[in-house]
């Protein structure tokens, strides 16, 4: 039996039958119906999901049912409050477009079932939760891959706000993450709980709300009772709260106090939220070959329209005949809508398809100022390094390219495992903490979806991140953040949101007998893969200075995600042939001299 049908059936005999018991709820009665209207919309959006698939005119049935809940955060959050979410938030985009006045989201989300091209999001290339008015980033993971760069924003809205840097945030932004309590348990979560907890915890402001939406299974793993509580209350540095999403008045009330503990505390907040899933995972999910009859219809008892229609019932807030007269006008002008949507053209070539890997942003290019550069490489070296009194090694050319490039742009910031006061590995990274300050040279978290998390998360708040990864081996352990997250993001935003970064990785063997495939990897291979990604290699000194100033080039002005694979050992190395020619040792090229690339056709 088709469960949507017995779902919709049983609240219709709820508003027919019901008498209510006279309560009183703590929030303004427009605002819940406000936000019971979103829940509705959201509801028939996932029934009309799956009447397209049936007509072979939609594609994607994964639904928001049982979740709707989540509309009261799409109703208290600021405009100024980025937004990255979990699949099931239909009812928190119809709640945000309702307070901010974007009036196409019902519209907007029926060409996105339908692939079509005039989908605002992505194009018609996937179904996504984004908008670029709403200032939410479509995410194309649903394994939790989103949070590190979440957290990545949160400490970047501080860190820009302190070094003057122009942001699309506003001070008291913070930053909101919603996923499932399955996703809990991955390690990308895992990684984004523990910086957001270790960037608390020395007092630096962390302004992040996860939002775990808790229905108590994961496709058909079940979450243990009491499982996520029980990690997450007693998580130090990360407050905990807890509500029942059968009742939105008591959601409201929680949810606004968490709001308000991380906005004023600039504090990471972790808000568990109780759910149900309705109807499976998606459409095609045989939902009885892992859970029985009578878990489905314990589930059905707790549908979040019909308890919350008890709520609203029982306060005089809407009558039984109101929500029913609301859900067949809602009804109506759904399948009035999908009736539109579904006519319309879809993306029909590759290279419709490959458009959006990257975009060009038309950044206005930096101007050096000469005068300040001399007296920068003055004061560091007595000369600027094109007329250095002889010729260098690699590693120290790449010290002088990454000073130049970041007295050119103040929106740079280098960050990694050792690259502050020790200077790297191999010493590139020699005394630019120094010279540019804590705030732009800064270690991490020994952990390599830390470090890329907080680049993607940097980059969309304004920055040009160039991250270090120590060795090429290491990147393996984070290869999601690049793949999945940063070099999707413009695909599956047809543009509209970038992270531009140049992510320069000590790569290949070098020493004999030293460190195994740890430090001796020439895996490129989870790389070539990769759609939209840049890779740049040098083989020599010189063309590892233009190559760089070239990638910083391309990530500013196309916003582009570059790889920049640095030979480590050619870092120290000074002859090619024999010992004392000096073959591998060469003049810096000034970055004036620099030619800049016509982009090539895609």
């Amino acid at each position: 039996m088709d469960r949507t049908k017995v779902v919709e059936k049983n609240f219709f005999d709820f508003l027919q039958s019901y008498q209510k018991n006279a309560t009183a709820v703590s929030s303004q009665s427009k605002v819940l119906i406000n936000i019971y209207t979103a829940m509705v919309q959201s509801r028939l959006l996932d029934y009309e999901g799956r009447a397209l698939k049936a007509l072979d005119k939609g594609y994607y049935t994964i639904g928001s049912a049982g979740h709707e809940s989540n509309a009261v955060f799409g109703t208290l959050l600021k405009k100024q409050d980025p937004c990255l979410l979990h699949y099931r938030s239909g009812a928190f985009m119809l709640a945000r477009a309702k307070v901010l006045g974007y009036e196409n989201m019902l519209y907007d989300t029926l060409l996105s079932f339908c692939a079509s091209k005039q989908d605002p999001t992505s194009g018609g290339r996937h179904k996504v939760w984004g908008n670029k008015t709403l200032w939410v980033p479509p995410q194309t993971s649903t394994i939790a891959s989103h949070l590190p760069k979440a957290v990545g924003m949160s400490i970047g809205i501080g860190r820009a706000q302190k070094l003057g840097i122009a942001t699309n945030v506003a001070q008291d932004s913070i930053v909101f993450v919603s996923f499932g309590d399955a996703s809990c348990n991955h390690a990308s979560a895992q990684t984004a709980f523990n910086a957001a907890s270790w960037s608390a915890y020395q007092n630096l402001p962390t302004p992040i709300f996860f939002l775990c939406e808790d229905n108590g299974i994961g496709i058909s793993v079940r979450t243990p009772h009491g499982w996520i509580e029980s990690q997450m209350r007693a998580r130090h540095n990360i407050k905990y709260f807890f509500a029942d999403g059968n009742n939105i008045d008591e959601v409201m009330q929680t949810a606004s106090q968490a709001i308000d503990f991380c906005r004023q505390k600039k504090k990471p907040v972790f808000f568990h939220l109780k759910t149900v899933r309705l109807f499976g995972h998606a459409g095609s999910d045989v939902e009885t070959a892992y859970r029985s009859m009578a878990e489905i219809e314990a589930a059905e008892i707790s549908d979040p329209l019909l308890t919350n229609a008890r709520v609203l019932m029982d306060a005089g807030v809407l009558t039984g005949t109101e929500i029913n007269q609301m859900y067949q006008t809602e009804q109506q002008l759904i399948a009035h809508l999908s009736s539109q949507a579904s006519a319309t053209e879809q993306i029909s070539s590759a290279d419709e398809v490959m458009h959006a890997l990257y975009v060009s942003t038309a950044a206005a290019e930096t101007v050096v100022d000469a005068q300040k550069r001399e007296e920068h490489f003055a004061h560091v070296l007595g000369f600027v390094p094109e007329k250095s009194p002889k010729k260098r090694h690699l590693a120290m050319l790449m010290n002088w390219a990454l000073q130049d490039v970041m007295l050119q742009k103040s929106n740079t910031v280098l960050f990694g495992e050792d690259v502050a006061r020790k200077g790297g590995v191999y010493h590139v990274t020699h005394g630019l903490q120094d010279t540019f300050g804590r705030s732009r040279v800064f270690n991490t978290l020994l952990d390599e979806t830390t470090i890329l998390g907080l680049a993607i998360g940097m980059a969309q708040v304004g920055f040009l991140p160039i991250p270090e990864i120590q060795y090429l081996a290491y990147y393996h352990n984070a290869q999601d953040q690049v793949r999945g997250e940063a070099a999707s993001q413009s695909f599956f935003s047809n543009g509209q949101f970038i992270n531009p970064m140049v992510i320069r990785i000590a790569s290949y063997a070098y020493q004999r007998g030293f460190g195994g495939h740890f430090h001796n990897d020439n895996s490129l291979a989870a790389l070539l893969d990769v759609p939209g990604l840049m890779i740049l290699s040098p083989s020599r000194g010189d063309d590892a200075v233009y190559m760089f100033q070239h990638a910083i080039y391309c990530a500013q002005t196309q916003g582009r995600v570059v790889v920049f694979l640095e030979p480590n050992a050619l870092y120290m190395q000074k002859d090619l042939y024999k010992r004392g020619d000096g073959k591998l040792l060469f003049q810096y090229t000034a970055v004036k001299e620099v030619a800049k690339e016509v982009r090539p056709k895609q």
